[in-house]
């Protein structure tokens, strides 16, 4: 009998660990059939660039329970900062067809862009939200919504307020084809850069001792600090990674789309912040998976001729899950969470 009920319920456990893949992949073959495969291509790269900006929203609010609407204009000036790498510093003024060089440049442009940005990061962590950590809630939340306008006005100041232009180092030509479609490169490109990120940080988390000192912090803020870890140094680290995050997202968005400008970061933030609670605020593979989702949802009403409704497509779900599944998809409830 005893036998019989722990066989139970380890098929259980099993099933319950298969269900979330089993409807993704259900999902993504139901889009793939529907929207094409070119469509399909274009929300997972639109996606994967939502997903990046989203892992660093989510970060911060598990860690400190922030949100840091200030985190979009970050992914904003992380454009900027690839652009001026990209075209000042390196000197490129477009594709780049030598694959050695390519591969340089580009590695240069991601290492030094998640660098900056991660120390941007950490300033702001160090000079804005630190202060005001023991503060009412609504003061740490005004300060973002200023840090936010504060980036955008420095952005305006150095740069102007028109649309700025980004060298897109990957040749737009290259491309190969699936199944008599052709797929550029580049796509394919950002969707393994973001990917690839999105792995190394879910390793980083799970199994090196900072990781788990954020997860600890995450559950317990107090209890971490008696436990002997630095509250301070785990905070700051993870401002670095989100910011980082942030910079390589500016980095793709730059190479995909070739332009960036000082509004971007408030649409694509406040997306990107959706993504987060979509897919359960506080979860960093949640916060991926919901970027995705709107990438999906946005393509798919672009598709279907209803592009300019997609905005308020995006918004409705976010309603409907706020109403009947608050904690997102892969959220768990917290009684005292905002």
């Amino acid at each position: 009998m005893a036998t019989a009920s722990v066989t139970s319920s380890s098929t259980g456990r099993i099933l319950g660990t298969l269900r979330l893949p089993t409807i993704i992949a259900v999902f993504l073959a139901l889009t793939l059939g529907v929207l094409g495969i070119d469509q399909f291509v274009n929300a997972m790269t639109l996606g994967a660039i939502y997903a990046l900006v989203a892992l660093g929203y989510t970060m911060v609010y598990g860690i400190i329970e922030l949100i840091n609407f200030a985190h979009g204009d970050v992914f904003m000036v992380g454009s900027f900062v690839a652009m001026f790498i990209s075209s000042r510093v390196l000197g490129n003024d477009g594709s780049i067809t030598n694959v050695p060089l390519l591969i340089e440049s580009v590695l240069v442009l991601f290492v030094v862009t998640i660098g900056i940005m991660a120390l941007i990061g950490a300033l702001i962590e160090r000079l804005a939200y630190r202060p005001l950590r023991r503060a009412p809630k609504l003061a740490p939340l005004i300060t973002a919504i200023g840090v936010s306008f504060i980036l955008q006005n420095i952005i305006q100041f150095f740069f102007g307020p028109t649309i700025t232009q980004v060298p897109q180092l990957v040749p737009v030509e290259w491309a190969i084809e699936i199944a008599g479609a052709r797929v550029p490169l580049l796509n394919l490109f950002v969707i393994a850069t973001s990917i690839i990120l999105m792995i190394c940080l879910q390793l980083f988390i799970s199994r090196t001792r900072t990781g788990r000192a954020m997860r600890t912090t995450s559950m317990d803020r107090d209890a971490s600090s008696l436990m002997g870890v630095d509250i301070n140094r785990t905070i700051m680290i993870t401002f670095l990674i989100g910011s980082g995050l942030a910079g390589a997202a500016g980095v793709v968005h730059g190479l995909y789309y070739g332009n960036t400008n000082f509004s971007l970061g408030f649409e694509s933030g406040l997306k990107a912040f959706t993504a987060a609670v979509l897919g359960g605020i506080g979860n960093t593979a949640g916060a991926a998976l919901g970027g995705f989702l709107i990438a999906f949802v946005e393509v798919g009403a672009s598709a279907f001729g209803y592009g300019r409704w997609g905005g308020a497509i995006v918004f409705s779900l976010l309603v409907i899950f706020l109403v009947f599944r608050p904690t997102g998809l892969l959220g768990s409830h917290s009684g005292d969470r905002a």
